[in-house]
């Protein structure tokens, strides 16, 4: 598969660290944020480059010239006049014959590659977009996906959002099927892209003109990863990045690598307890709850959300209704910086006579905790090491679920007078968080 970095932005709000220089061209660790990315290509067999090139492109080009000397083949195109951040793509069509990965040239990542490749290949879909939660999802743009992640709705940041929304963010890693470029003709009354008109197309953008208009059509899917994948748009973000790398934290993310995770129940541990919690309106984070869960972040754990909901099976909360439940809960963790990696849930009850009872879903189940369902997929879907990992909550369920998938676990807010054979006793999340090690 050949790879298109696109490199030709001017970076204007990063120019007190890269006035001189174009932004792929910043430095991580001596080293500049480009060559982080083809070493990261490189090391899964991904080769055959092309850059495309125009701020300051001549520095990349004498930098990196044919990429012999880092073990990849490189091609260029130099856009001598502004064509967007896609408008090259028409222009390298005879290049790309075969899906192709579109990357942003200024992004640090560390990920793997060939398992998006894969779920690519296996979702048959036009586009796939590597997306994931961020610390700042109310000032980026957002994809909202159906429960098969085909992309629903494309928010860019001018468009208006709901009150409420999944934090799920387009990370600049993009895998892309030449039929997109070729219906892009076909609806501009082109047959033959061979003979593009021209002057058409001379500046693009991606996010507006092309997978904008995708969202809603079942041809494009997100791939939902927390593996590290962060811009430098800002002198601070810049920083923040550089002292990841410095500590380990990008390679370690990458899901070749084992994981290890802390398991929050939701009710009474990261929400306020008020029983059965069935209206929208009710839900309020506890104290400290963003901070706890960066806290979490920075000892370098994966924070996932695994919670029974036997309020769907009852039939007194819809599949729509917990899901804006749980967009409230990303939408309050990110205006205060703060995200989860991921979230499960067992809609199971298996107790029957309930008022408007869902009966398909009144069954004895895997998932449903004590049981180890929600952690075992978890560990499945993000190469957890369970053993390395906690269970917190503040019931005995959450400690059984956590003993039973093998994790060590901590009961929340009971103090020690509750003994479920838990491994520690918190006051609250933030108290757990500071003792994690």
């Amino acid at each position: 598969m050949k790879a298109v970095f696109m490199a030709g932005g001017k970076g204007t709000r990063i120019t007190s660290v890269a006035s001189d220089i174009p932004k792929p061209m910043i430095q991580i660790a001596g080293k500049p944020v480009l060559e982080h990315e083809i070493e990261c290509l490189r090391s899964q067999g991904i080769t055959d480059l092309i850059i495309t090139i125009s701020h300051l492109g001549h520095r990349i080009r004498e930098y990196f010239g044919d990429g012999s000397r880092f073990g990849v083949k490189i091609q260029y195109f130099d856009e001598t006049a502004p064509m967007g951040n896609a408008g090259a793509l028409f222009k390298l069509k005879e290049e790309l014959t075969e899906d192709f990965l579109l990357l942003n040239a200024d992004v640090l990542f560390d990920v793997d590659l060939i398992r998006m490749i894969d779920y690519h290949q296996k979702k048959g879909g036009c586009i796939t977009v590597f997306t994931h939660p961020n610390s700042h999802p109310y000032d980026s743009g957002l994809v909202v996906a159906d429960e098969n992640m085909a992309v629903l709705q494309w928010l860019t940041k001018e468009d208006e959002r709901p009150r409420y929304y999944k934090n799920r963010v387009n990370a600049g890693i993009h895998i892309v099927n030449p039929r997109v470029l070729e219906k892009m003709a076909a609806d501009a009354g082109i047959s033959d892209m061979t003979e593009l008109p021209d002057g058409i197309w001379e500046k693009v953008d991606l996010d507006r003109q092309i997978l904008k208009p995708l969202a809603g059509t079942g041809k494009m899917f997100c791939y939902d990863s927390p593996e590290y994948v962060r811009d430098m748009g800002t002198p601070e973000r810049y920083r923040s990045v550089e002292e990841d790398f410095l500590r380990g934290k990008v390679h370690a993310g990458n899901l070749k690598n084992r994981q290890k995770a802390v398991f929050l129940d939701r009710d009474g541990t990261l929400n306020k307890y008020v029983g059965f919690l069935t209206d929208i309106d009710d839900f309020e984070l506890v104290d400290a709850a963003a901070e706890a869960v960066n806290l979490i972040h920075s000892k370098g754990y994966l924070c996932i959300v695994v919670t029974n909901q036997p309020v769907v099976a009852r039939g007194e909360v819809t599949f729509a209704q917990l899901d804006a439940i749980h967009n409230k809960m990303e939408t309050l963790l990110g205006l205060e910086g703060a995200y989860i990696d991921g979230l499960y849930y067992c809609p199971h009850h298996p107790h029957k006579g309930y008022p408007g009872e869902v009966a398909w879903l009144k069954t004895e189940c895997s998932c449903r905790k004590p049981r180890p369902g929600m952690l075992l997929r978890a560990a499945e879907e993000f190469n957890i090491c369970l053993s390395d990992s906690w269970m917190a909550g503040d019931g005995e369920n959450d400690i059984l679920a956590g003993k039973n998938a093998g994790c060590r676990t901590a009961l929340i807010g009971s103090g020690e007078g509750k003994k479920y054979g838990q491994d520690m006793n918190a006051e609250s999340l933030l108290h757990f968080a500071q003792r994690l090690c």
